[in-house]
């Protein structure tokens, strides 16, 4: 199947764009489900689109653009982790299943223990969660949950007790299978963050043009201007990273430090939406906090800033030396 970049983000821009900002959970996760994006990066010979890194990241803009709520993120890993298990017996199923809707989880945290599972989002409703561990890749039942406070109100995280499951890698494979897993939470949250950020400034753009002060709209202002034109190339440099990483062929350790700037980014430019907004950006009612505490959850899941910037040092250093 061939479709372009620009003809997925206008499809889910259409199917969300509509519908205000956080839409409602169990609608937005019927169109993802009835649109058949879940299986945008399976291969054709196992019934998916056959798409790879920029569709995924497309979408994920768009679903960071309107702060969609969901597991989105998690249930593409699940799918992901199903189509690299090919000699596992009842995978075809399994997969077919994820593709179709039934909701699955897995950890939007670097996790790598096996008894609890942090941070997977509405794991109260999946039926099973993915399992990274150290030396196995295993799909597992879920025996118990225990929610977790979070400040974003677009993502209900829990801790999950894993069961019984079946093994899909081991060894070198089970690695080499958390390692492209990761990269795909990686991408998608980087792309998130790009859509949230875009839209971020957009309203801030919008709202400086029709707020007047002393008879002139605040838009006006050469002090504002700047500060719009810092967050604007923030979006840019954001904008060309992703699109100029996203299709395929990096390592984990590239996409976390892509996934570092656009959260860093998103933060950034969401901070600054509250400030330009004055007053009003400090209401509940007003949209600006949705945003920000989103790019606050973005920046801390799959790993911090710290973590991804030290990660990619010291893959630098050692391609210098070597």
């Amino acid at each position: 199947m061939s479709i372009t970049r620009d003809e997925m983000q206008e499809s889910a821009r259409k199917a969300f764009g509509g519908n205000g900002l956080m839409p409602d959970a169990e609608a937005s996760w019927a169109s993802l489900s009835e649109m058949g994006w879940f299986m945008m990066t399976v291969p054709d010979a196992l019934g998916g689109l056959g798409l790879g890194g920029e569709a995924v990241a497309a979408i994920h803009t768009e679903l960071g653009r309107a702060l969609v709520p969901g597991a989105a993120i998690a249930q593409m890993m699940v799918v992901e982790a199903l189509c690299a298990a090919d000699d596992v017996p009842g995978r075809d199923a399994l997969l077919g299943a994820a593709m179709a809707g039934d909701r699955m989880t897995a950890s939007l945290a670097l996790d790598g223990g096996e008894a609890v599972i942090a941070c997977a989002p509405d794991a109260d409703l999946a039926s099973r969660v993915l399992v990274l561990g150290q030396n196995r890749v295993r799909l597992c039942a879920i025996s118990g949950v225990t929610s977790r406070a979070t400040w974003d109100e677009t993502r209900r995280m829990f801790d999950v007790t894993p069961g019984d499951g079946v093994t899909l890698a081991e060894g070198a494979k089970a690695e080499a299978l958390a390692g492209r897993v990761q990269s795909g939470l990686l991408l998608a949250l980087a792309a998130d963050s790009l859509g949230g950020a875009d839209a971020t400034l957009a309203m801030t753009v919008d709202y400086l043009g029709t707020r007047r002060q002393f008879d002139r709209p605040l838009a006006l202002f050469q002090a504002l201007k700047h500060r719009v034109a810092d967050m604007k190339t923030r979006v840019a440099a954001s904008r060309a990273l992703l699109w100029n990483r996203s299709g395929g062929g990096l390592d984990p350790v590239d996409l976390g430090a892509l996934k570092a700037h656009c959260a860093s980014s998103f933060r950034y430019v969401a901070e600054e939406a509250v400030q330009l907004h004055g007053g009003i950006g400090l209401t509940v009612e007003h949209p600006c906090h949705r945003f920000l505490k989103r790019a606050f959850l973005n920046a801390e899941l799959g790993g911090d800033g710290d973590y991804w910037n030290e990660q990619a040092g010291r893959a630098a250093l050692a391609r210098s030396v070597g």
